[in-house]
């Protein structure tokens, strides 16, 4: 019994990594046919993909990138 206890671990983790590795690939294939990254994400799946691969818009107003910086 004492075991099995490391082999069930490293089953319910493997099947963790598995699942939100699906999730991914499935709210990948979503923003890919929406095509519309500045919008709210159209699905969970979608907007978990956005975090995961680091492809999420911010809220909030953005700044022009050759805007000088004040201090």
């Amino acid at each position: 019994m004492i075991n099995d206890i490391p082999l069930i671990v490293g089953i319910a983790l493997g099947t963790a990594v598995a699942v939100g590795y699906v999730l991914v690939l499935i709210g990948m294939r979503q923003e890919d046919r929406h095509m519309r990254l500045a919008d709210v994400p159209p699905t969970r799946a979608a907007g978990l993909a956005r975090r995961v691969t680091g492809c999420h818009v911010r809220s909030g107003t953005a700044t022009a990138p050759h805007a000088p910086r004040r201090a």
